[in-house]
């Protein structure tokens, strides 16, 4: 009886091991996966892999030998790999479509960067991370950003200033230019 309620706190501190490890890396790794297959499907189970092998091998998680994440993502790209290289040896039973191509290199640098930059506009407050998102990633004017949002232009553009002032301090760049937002 001892022994079984040793083995359920067990699996239940794998399994809470394994949910934190998605919270915290499971976007980055499935937008890695999915760049690498070019298939959602296909990366969604590249991702659920990765993460039975890192239940397998949790010392690797505790290592001192590099990051979690760089280690997650290693993983992800040799499963991806690997598959291919499986694809590769044996006859296609289907034919293959344009949709998945072949792994063309590593974008390992990329996906940091684009984890440092979401950690970075996670941390901003919502009216902020607005402002940027309307104006930098779906590329609207201050009106256009205005009329989304409900507010006055001069609002998005003080709002898109101090935004970037944050980031700007978060990277901890003193006297960059950034652009300057216009109407």
């Amino acid at each position: 009886m001892v022994m079984l309620r040793a083995r359920n706190r067990a699996a239940v501190a794998d399994e809470a091991q394994i949910l934190s490890l998605y919270e915290e890396h499971g976007r980055t790794l499935l937008a890695y996966a999915t760049r690498l297959t070019g298939d959602r499907g296909a990366a969604e189970d590249v991702v659920q892999e990765t993460l039975v092998r890192a239940w397998r091998h949790p010392d690797a998680l505790v290592s001192e030998k590099g990051s979690v994440g760089g280690w997650l993502l290693t993983v992800t790209r040799n499963i991806v790999t690997d598959r291919y290289r499986r694809r590769s040896v044996r006859p296609p039973e289907v034919a293959e479509s344009a949709a998945s191509p072949a792994v063309q290199g590593d974008h390992a640098d990329e996906v940091v960067n684009s984890m440092t930059v979401l950690a970075a506009l996670a941390r901003l407050s919502p009216e902020h991370r607005d402002v940027l998102t309307e104006i930098y990633f779906r590329d609207a004017s201050v009106a256009e950003a205005a009329r989304a949002l409900g507010v006055p232009p001069g609002t998005v553009k003080s709002r898109s200033h101090y935004a970037l002032a944050a980031l700007r301090r978060t990277f901890g760049i003193r006297s960059a230019r950034v652009p300057q937002v216009t109407a």
